[in-house]
């Protein structure tokens, strides 16, 4: 059975690259680079450039996969994307308090995960022996076929295709962009106001602001496995709204490095601050899941997969896009604001 043709190179490919860059990560993370400092950091450099390029088409191409399925296994890979960060968020936890070194901690990070990417490698082509897949991939390439003979030569329409499904692809990428825009770099500067919090300063943003969001949105992707509301028609509502989360984060006592915070803090309890954190987190992984398979239920079945694509592509620009917005709120932070608006 022919797995999806360019599909199956893009996996392979993409993985390979993954791995081949953990192994000069570990061999760089191993010798001693106080010598050759700017080699060191070009040479770093270089590879995060080429690991998430190779996992941007990665990702791209396991959604297109996806697609081929009923809509919720397009929710399970977002909620493997969250499962995977709740993992990694646990082991920084545990080799913070016991690993001997931080260099000892990202060889086994990254040991890790070359172990996990080759068992990613090797479930995808056990794929064939899945009769559930086989049997939707089955229906796929009878639809690609009919469809095929009825319009031969005619090149997929990725214009109408992507204004189909603009109105997903919307609430995926805004959704991308609100979260990325405040986790990690509003989220992890925030600082402990309350010197008798439960948690101490040594785990306090591991455990409110790492483990806190991945484990939310992990379960948060979890529940669109019974609970799909709202409708499509009436998802953007919801993800607008979480457009609340950034002055909210702002507003809390965030202390962005080497900056004198001149904004008022507002939310100086750090039960609020958790409980808004919780929120944030678990929306995310739940209308991100939602946007994601809503997406291709919104074309012709044929284009199903085209769609789940562009729904990848609209994951990773706001993902770009709320990364390169979070660059202004340290700026932000050292004016008062609100006072302009008296």
């Amino acid at each position: 059975m022919n797995l999806g043709g360019n599909l199956t190179k893009r996996i392979v490919y993409s993985i390979l690259i993954e791995v081949l860059v953990f192994v000069v990560t570990v061999v760089l993370a191993m010798i001693n680079s106080s010598e050759w400092p700017g080699a060191f950091f070009w040479t770093t450099m270089t590879t995060v450039v080429i690991l998430n390029m190779a996992g941007g088409i990665y990702q791209n191409t396991v959604y297109g996969m996806a697609a081929k399925l009923p809509f919720k296994y397009t929710g399970a890979v977002v909620l493997g994307s969250n499962i995977s960060g709740t993992f990694a968020s646990i082991i920084s936890i545990v080799s913070s308090q016991f690993a001997s070194s931080v260099r000892t901690a990202a060889i086994y990070y990254f040991i890790t995960a070359m172990f996990v990417l080759l068992l990613c490698f090797d479930t995808y082509f056990a794929l064939p022996l899945n009769k559930f897949y086989r049997y939707h991939e089955l229906l796929k390439e009878k639809e690609i076929e009919s469809n095929q003979r009825a319009n031969v030569g005619a090149r997929p329409p990725y214009w109408t295709i992507f204004k189909q499904a603009f109105p997903q692809l919307f609430n995926v990428f805004f959704v991308f962009f609100i979260t990325l825009a405040v986790f990690p770099a509003v989220h992890s500067d925030i600082k402990r106001s309350d010197s008798d919090f439960i948690i101490g300063d040594d785990l306090f943003v591991s455990i409110c602001c790492f483990l806190t969001f991945n484990l939310c949105a992990m379960l948060g992707s979890l529940l669109t496995s019974w609970v799909t509301w709202p409708k499509p028609e009436y998802l953007v509502w919801p993800v607008l709204l979480r457009a609340a989360f950034v002055p909210l984060f702002l507003f809390c006592n965030y202390q962005p490095l080497n900056i004198s915070r001149v904004l008022p803090v507002y939310i100086d309890h750090d039960w609020v601050y958790w409980g808004i954190a919780i929120v944030m987190a678990f929306t995310s992984g739940y209308f991100s899941s939602l946007g994601m398979m809503y997406a291709p239920q919104s074309v012709e079945p044929q284009y199903a997969m085209t769609a789940g694509m562009f729904a990848a592509a609209m994951l990773i620009t706001g993902i770009f896009s709320g990364i390169l917005f979070s660059m202004v709120f340290p700026l932000v932070v050292q004016y008062n604001f609100l006072e302009w608006l008296h």
